[in-house]
């Protein structure tokens, strides 16, 4: 393939206007072509060298468009992928990369059949507070692991009106939500766990949706002797939990507040084309701490060091899409990825019903 990879984005709310379009339109080799947007000149407003549709139809026609992104409600994201991959295009498909397992399976199968790229958008394993957390761990900065958590909490005490986020679908709320983030980055980072137990919760007065999650997955030969990975979202959380929780042999590491992107680009904030201009850093007031006993042996004396997070890009997962289209890398993250995801949050309502700890399978 030659030129620029012309891309679709299909769907302009959130999904479309903070997480999708502004990145394409920053990664050289990639052009955004067209906005499916069915009503409506908020895409036209912002991106006006692109071409606005209004039918989905019409970009799978587009000769000009190889590479079609999903970022439609939840319930509809396995029906257009599948016609997109159908259509012969490569696809980006927003989280949750598919409401069942079996769904998740059979888009990896057709997209291998049809020798493109799927990719589901787990792009929460570019958030700086993540590439930070990988970082410690690799340098056993926390010493042999023993208990990772992992929040992402909100505090929405009442539902949202006129939002299909809150409708009662089995696609929609906090489990197919964050959860996909959350799990995702565990897989990312420890592989695929044997047992998992879940509490899969409406807490809320009035809800129509799952809207709490406590996940634990087990990990009972990690380096010789076992982890306990838990993943936790709640709407009830008007206190700031830490966003990550590390505890090991030698200390412990905690980080407060959500990677920036997402609330920098809600504000307004403009990305950078690559190698343009840096994106953003997180300020030096929402750097983790990193607390060990230098001597395990005096577990009262212990030191305190802030870490400095590592920068978070989203571009640099359209950068991996592009080259593995092209070729020329890897998918980071595969369409076992998005399957197992899946399928994980499946065996976590199922935990939760039956109330025990559940054998992992894929």
């Amino acid at each position: 393939m030659s030129g620029e990879i012309g891309v679709a984005v299909i769907g302009f709310g959130l999904a479309g206007q903070v997480f999708h379009a502004p990145f394409v339109s920053a990664v050289p080799g990639l052009k955004l072509e067209a906005i499916v947007q069915r009503k409506g000149d908020t895409a036209g407003k912002a991106y006006p060298s692109s071409r606005i549709l209004r039918s989905v139809e019409e970009a799978l026609k587009d000769a000009a468009v190889q590479l079609v992104v999903v970022g439609t409600p939840n319930e509809t994201h396995f029906a257009l992928a599948k016609q997109a991959l159908l259509a012969g295009k490569h696809v980006v498909i927003d989280k949750p990369f598919a409401t069942t397992s079996s769904e998740a399976k059979e888009l990896k199968k057709l997209a291998e059949k049809q020798g493109v790229v799927l990719a589901p958008f787990h792009n929460r394993r570019w958030d700086g507070d993540f590439l930070t957390v990988r970082r410690l761990l690799a340098e056993e900065a926390v010493g042999r692991l023993v208990t990772y958590e992992s929040h992402f909490d909100r505090f929405r005490p009442l539902p949202r009106e006129n939002t299909w986020k809150e409708g009662a679908n089995a696609a929609n709320g906090l489990l197919m939500d964050l959860g996909p983030h959350l799990v995702d980055q565990a897989l990312a980072l420890f592989g695929a766990p044997v047992g998992i137990t879940a509490s899969v919760r409406k807490d809320r007065d009035m809800t129509d949706i799952e809207d709490a999650f406590d996940i634990t997955l087990e990990y009972p030969g990690y380096a010789g002797h076992g982890l306990r990975a838990h993943c936790r979202s709640s709407m009830l959380a008007c206190g700031a939990a830490p966003r990550f929780l590390l505890h090991g042999t030698k200390g412990s590491f905690k980080k407060i507040g959500l990677d920036p992107q997402e609330g920098a680009l809600v504000g307004g904030a403009k990305v950078p084309r690559a190698g343009e201009g840096e994106w953003l850093a997180e300020p030096e007031s929402q750097w983790g701490t990193l607390t060990v006993a230098p001597v395990p042996a005096d577990p009262g004396t212990l030191t305190r060091t802030k870490v400095k997070t590592e920068p978070g890009d989203y571009r640099g997962y359209y950068a991996n899409v592009r080259d593995a289209i092209l070729g020329v890398a890897k998918l980071a993250v595969t369409p076992e990825d998005g399957y197992r995801t899946v399928r994980l949050l499946e065996m976590a309502r199922e935990s939760s019903v039956e109330r025990r700890t559940l054998k992992v399978e894929f």
